[in-house]
């Protein structure tokens, strides 16, 4: 009671920060007619003046309200678009690193150009992140414009496009690009041989658009560059046999208490092989089921120790069986399995679910079972981002997941208020008591509204159900667009038309994200498709055809209620249900939205449908007739919450297990970096050389007397890992272990020291960073394999009351330190055991011992056979004449 009379008297946070921003949109303002008395080029000079002044030692913050001002009025005469002051307001939450949530439709493109000017000023780069490749291309066109008048560069980041052109549009001032595409490249510049082959610079200062899509629904899949590992592809086709002879025990997966299940005596017909939790996600093999699965592999107990490979494949089978389901989770497009981003509906091409459950997806289907991979480098999405030095984003629903935005990120949310009031009508849900029922009645009310020519989007959660829709609405004549994974092409260009009189367009979840639905249509895309381009002479003229055509359109389509909103079914997320709404009702445009549900559809069935139930069959209500009830919508806003809260868990419990990796990784990537900057690495080596004589040492030296220590152990390691001989195996007894050490590192410096008088110091300094490099990469994928071993079992330790996040940092060091001994033992052994032999007419080559570089046979003209060996690096032409470079041949990974 108190709290609400305080806000009424001072406002809500959220009020006294945006009163707080007015202040500035109004010096901004003030400075409006001035600017509009400059020329062109009086404009254009004010980016050198900014720069100038900030090398004077000015801050971003001392010129913001004049580049606000500058961007304004160049967008006015570039783009013919000036920015409202909610977009000021929008675009200096931004610039404070901060997440503007505001309304679909409020122009969220033009409120970036603000910021993202303003920030490029410094020289050090800003990235804008979108969701697609096609919004990123489309946005650098349309906004570089502006950047290129006002003297910045610009660049876009596209799939596929060659290593020259990313680092070119790296170094650009501005950088349009995917969430992916950006932190792959990261991952890349980490694998690479020298500082010239990476693309990016440091990360700066980046704009997320459509920031709670990319920042939260996608932080679930990190982000993995891998290698093929061994093949057990066969496993894969033995478990789908194995599992589709087993039967999915629905009468005994009712009963979620065991005590109760004993009790009931169920018969054992009833009993099946397995027991699916769908809200958990997890199945449980029955007894009846464990035995079967020993028969068939005939294998006495499939819980011993040397049998855990078999149990994951057969989890990983189950999995594909019961809970990933064909045209939901995934379609099969030309023999391959692409999966479905269970928020965008967009397929995910080239990525794959990890672990082994896509080979097990493949198998269930019959297409060809690709290998497994090994990883080579991953991070997650949340690690990616938090590394730059200023982040920021841009949605339109983010304030359902404010904790989590703070928690992981430390990004406040700061809510914009629209331009003009929002007039869309959000009617109460309709649930009905079957599917059928459901069905019929969303038909009944799309005939209704296309009558009369009110335009629908109808939104629905998967391929299937959007394809079923569409068969049922063909039967009934009724024209419209469908737009899923499967026509993801055209995706902007169906969803910018659903505007118009009379369209009928089915979607799945947020599909053409990004795009306006300007009521009548919209008039560059109608331009566009008859014309192919901009670029055509014609299209000024064709667009003002257009743009009366839609404008005359829009007013027929406002008088019948605007753009109707009709949701399918709820989904697990209310944001991504707001974002099908927010698809009505912009620029202050006449909307509606209503939800269809039924007591059949997931949601409902697994988490809000009892007490639904039992209100119905009270009110005894005929088929076809739905219920509207403030309880329901209670009810499903609960499990909708639960739902949440159980996803953040996950995401939080995946952030937490890489934030130990992050550590590791960061201190990998860190010490390549430097080795890599330097020319010189001997230093290091030698360094490298000391600690592990030093440590090898103190390892076999331990105990009171000096006649127990291992000598004889320190003299075979030091022979077999480094060639050096311990001539006195007595004299130790004389020394400290201290001195003793220092005398064996002496002399092993002096044979290294020797080694390089023959090799010459340019190679002997190649031959070092080349080793190193091999060295650290091999050991850190091999890291990599153990961890994510360790992470597969760790749970385990949580039935012996242990913390496995805590176990889990505890053993992962471990094997860190391990590895890091690992790489300097190695790295300075293969130095040693490197054999150069130089040819009479040729330069000198290089063989090793312990093949660590490549060796290869080739022949003479003679067909006599000869050994020849060649110092390879990833881009140099590979010595098996193929024409390729190294690392796309013979050496790929």
């Amino acid at each position: 009671m108190i709290g609400n009379i305080f806000k009424k008297i001072f406002g809500t946070k959220n009020d006294r920060e945006v009163k707080r921003i007015r202040k500035i949109v109004a010096a901004i303002n003030s400075l409006e007619p001035d600017f509009e008395k400059l020329t062109d080029e009086q404009l254009k000079e004010k980016t050198a003046i900014f720069k100038e002044r900030l090398a004077q030692g000015e801050t971003l913050d001392d010129i913001m309200v004049e580049a606000f001002a500058t961007v304004r009025e160049a967008s006015k005469r570039v783009l013919g678009m000036r920015h409202y002051d909610v977009q000021l307001i929008g675009g200096i939450v931004l610039h404070e690193g901060k997440i503007t949530e505001m309304k679909t439709g409020e122009g969220k493109t033009l409120v970036a150009t603000c910021p993202v000017y303003l920030n490029a000023l410094s020289g050090k780069g800003v990235h804008v992140i979108t969701v697609n490749d096609y919004l990123a291309a489309r946005d650098r066109e349309m906004m570089g414009r502006l950047y290129s008048f006002l003297g910045l560069t610009s660049g876009v980041i596209l799939n596929g496009i060659p290593t020259r052109e990313r680092r070119d549009a790296y170094n650009a001032d501005i950088t349009y690009g995917t969430n992916s595409e950006f932190g792959f490249d990261y991952l890349r510049d980490n694998m690479v041989g020298s500082m010239d082959e990476k693309v990016q610079r440091p990360l700066n200062y980046c704009i997320v658009d459509e920031v709670d899509s990319i920042l939260i629904d996608e932080a679930r899949t990190p982000l993995i560059i891998s290698g093929a590992a061994e093949d057990s592809t066969k496993w894969y086709q033995v478990f789908y046999q194995v599992v589709s002879m087993l039967n999915r025990s629905y009468e005994t997966e009712k009963i979620k208490d065991p005590k109760l299940k004993k009790e009931m005596n169920i018969p054992a017909e009833k009993i099946g092989d397995y027991e699916v939790d769908e809200k958990a996600k997890n199945i449980v093999l029955t007894e009846k089921g464990i035995a079967k699965v020993e028969k068939f592999l005939k294998i006495e107990n499939l819980y011993s120790p040397e049998n855990v490979e078999l149990t994951h494949y057969l989890n990983q089978a189950l999995k594909a069986k019961e809970l990933f389901k064909r045209d939901r989770d995934y379609l099969v497009r030309e023999g391959q399995v692409i999966i479905i981003d269970e928020f965008t509906g967009r397929a995910m091409e080239g990525r794959r679910y990890s672990d082994g459950l896509h080979q097990a997806i493949e198998a269930k289907e019959g297409v060809h079972i690709a290998g497994e991979n090994q990883t080579l480098a991953s991070i997650t999405l949340q690690n990616y981002f938090r590394m730059y030095n200023k982040l920021s984003g841009m949605t339109g629903t983010a304030e359902t997941e404010a904790a989590e935005f703070v928690h992981t990120y430390g990004l406040q949310i700061v809510v914009i208020p629209t331009n003009k009031p929002v007039q869309r009508k959000d009617n109460a849900d309709l649930v009905y008591k079957t599917k059928k029922e459901k069905i019929e009645a969303i038909i009944k009310r799309i005939e209704g509204l296309n009558e009369k020519g009110q335009p629908v989007l109808v939104g629905t959660i998967s391929i299937k159900s959007s394809e079923e829709l569409s068969e049922l609405l063909k039967a009934r004549k009724i024209k419209h667009n469908v737009l899923n994974a499967k026509y993801h092409a055209k995706e902007a260009e169906i969803v910018a038309q659903a505007g118009r009189y009379g369209a009928v367009t089915i979607a799945t979840n947020m599909a053409g994200r990004g795009t306006d639905i300007m009521l009548g249509g919209n008039p560059e895309f109608l331009a566009m498709a008859e014309l192919g381009d901009r670029e055509s002479e014609n299209y000024d003229s064709v667009l003002k055809k257009y743009e009366l055509q839609c404008k005359e359109e829009g007013e027929k389509v406002k008088s019948l209620g605007g753009l109707f909103i009709l949701g399918t079914e709820r989904h697990e997320s209310r944001r991504i249900d707001n974002q099908l709404r927010g698809r009505a009702g912009r620029q202050g445009d006449p909307g509606e939205s209503e939800f269809y549900l039924s007591l059949e559809d997931d949601l409902m069935r697994l988490f809000g449908s009892d007490r639904v139930k039992t209100v119905m069959e009270k009110l005894g209500l005929p088929e076809g007739e739905p219920i509207t009830h403030p309880m329901i919508n209670k009810a499903i806003a609960n499990a909708q919450t639960k739902i949440e809260s159980r996803n953040f868990g996950i995401r939080k419990n995946l952030l937490e297990y890489d934030d130990v990796m992050n550590k590791q990784r960061t201190a990998i990537y860190d010490s390549r970096n430097e080795a890599m900057s330097k020319e010189d690495l001997k230093d290091s080596i030698i360094k490298m050389l000391q600690e592990t004589i030093y440590s090898q040492v103190a390892k076999r030296f331990v105990g009171e007397y000096k006649d127990d220590w291992d000598m004889q152990g320190l003299a075979e390691y030091l022979n077999d890992t480094y060639g050096y001989n311990v001539e006195d195996r007595e004299e130790y007894k004389s020394m400290s272990i201290e001195d003793y050490s220092k005398k064996i590192f002496d002399n092993i410096c002096a044979q290294y020291d020797e080694k390089e008088s023959k090799v010459g110091r340019d190679l002997m300094r190649k031959l070092e960073k080349y080793i190193l490099f091999e060295v650290i990469d091999s050991r850190w994928r091999e890291h990599l394999k153990s961890l994510d071993g360790l992470k597969e079992g760790i749970y385990l330790r949580a039935y012996g009351q242990k913390d496995p996040v805590v176990e889990y940092k505890i053993l992962s060091g471990e094997l860190y330190e391990q590895m890091i001994e690992t790489i300097k033992e190695q790295a300075t052994s293969f130095l040693f055991k490197v054999i150069v032999k130089q040819h009479e007419e040729e330069n000198l080559q290089v063989k090793n011992e312990e093949e660590e570089i490549e060796e290869y046979t080739l022949e003479d003209e003679n067909g006599v056979e000869k050994i020849e060996t060649k110092e390879v690096t990833p881009d140099s032409p590979c010595p098996c004449g193929s024409g390729k470079k190294y690392k796309n041949c013979c050496g790929r990974v």
